[in-house]
């Protein structure tokens, strides 16, 4: 796998997908703010499934290192109410 296709700093979208909840919600946000400290909220969305049962939070994020997304993935991974990450 050639691990240099990406340059960086590099736009990267991420969406996550859980239960739809002020508190993963707010897990969620704080975890993407330790990764990507300066990130504004206009590169912020969400969206409700149909039914309402779940929840997608999509972020577009200027990534400066291939490590930086590898460290937001891991703890995205472990975070509790994580369904999906796209």
């Amino acid at each position: 796998m050639n691990r240099s296709v990406l340059e960086f700093p590099t736009e990267y979208p991420i969406k996550i997908i859980g239960r739809p909840s002020d508190e993963f919600r707010a897990r969620i946000h704080a975890v993407v703010l330790r990764h990507a400290p300066g990130l504004e909220s206009e590169r912020v969305s969400e969206r409700l499934s149909g039914n309402g049962n779940f929840l997608s939070i999509s972020y577009q994020l200027l990534a400066q290192s291939r490590e930086q997304i590898e460290a937001l993935i891991d703890e995205l991974k472990a975070c509790d109410g994580v369904m999906m990450l796209l």
